[in-house]
């Protein structure tokens, strides 16, 4: 059964596929807390905030 995807979210399929990476890349960023801050659902599922994730990428390209 599907979970439904809150409004305003990526789950983690579509961050990976908008940022050309592969899931282990970005469990690797999480673990070192490098990722987007992340929801996590009662079922185990992640889900990152859309502000969250343009905010992330904003704050790389002033750091770069």
């Amino acid at each position: 059964m599907a979970t439904a995807k809150p409004r305003g979210t990526l789950t983690l399929a579509e961050l990976c596929a908008e940022l050309q990476i592969s899931r282990r890349t970005f469990y690797d960023w999480r673990a070192k807390g490098r990722a987007p801050r992340c929801l996590k659902l009662p079922n185990g599922d992640l889900r990152i905030r859309r502000t969250d994730f343009d905010r992330w990428l904003t704050d790389l390209e002033s750091a770069a």
